[in-house]
């Protein structure tokens, strides 16, 4: 990638370096794993959810909405860390922390996430050791595809819409970026993400 005019690269996280922290496959394995209704945890989750992402609302009450509505018999813990572990690492994680190294690109993430799950995938998986910030939705009160949240970050960055690339795994976000003048690349496997750091 020539540096030209570009001085930030912004990632999203889930789906691009790391899983999805809860998306449809968890709840449904989840709802395998503990007898759950999962047409009833997908419809609870759809409402509740985007409250959860922008810091309205903590695990527990997202939880007490979605799943402990109904007595249970397993305890709120061992649902939980079942959560956390749904959390894996991408192909692409590791290749961005060594290219980060000497790339002279600052780093930033731009992502949805509740905060417990954010806190919890940035310790587990030392996203401080290559990010340089995070613009995450629980803690900013906007989520994606908010325009809103792209602004912000560039306002922190102190950079143009042209001084900036995006890597996202969801269409829509990607041109969401773009209209704001972006340059926004849909990401799909990492072999086809590196092409674009060496045009």
């Amino acid at each position: 990638m020539e540096a030209n005019n570009l001085k930030i690269l912004f990632f999203d996280i889930g789906g691009v370096l790391l899983s999805n922290g809860w998306g449809h496959e968890s709840r449904k394995e989840a709802s395998e794993k503990f007898g759950l209704d999962y047409d009833e945890v997908n419809a609870l989750h759809s409402f509740i959810f985007n409250v959860y992402e922008i810091g309205s609302i903590d695990l527990d009450e997202y939880l007490d909405t979605v799943i402990f509505n109904h007595p249970r018999e397993f305890t709120r813990e061992d649902f939980k860390e079942f959560v956390y572990r749904q959390s894996v690492e991408l192909p692409s994680l590791a290749w961005l922390k060594e290219w980060k190294k000497d790339c002279g690109f600052r780093i930033i993430s731009i992502n949805n996430e509740g905060k417990e799950l954010n806190d919890y995938r940035v310790k587990k998986f030392k996203l401080h050791d290559f990010f340089d910030a995070f613009v995450s939705s629980c803690e900013v009160k906007m989520r994606k595809p908010d325009p809103g949240i792209w602004q912000l970050a560039m306002g922190i960055a102190q950079v143009q819409p042209n001084q900036c690339v995006y890597f996202d795994d969801r269409i829509m976000f990607v041109n969401a970026a773009q209209k704001l003048g972006i340059k926004a690349f849909l990401h799909t496997d990492l072999a086809s993400t590196k092409k674009y750091y060496n045009n």
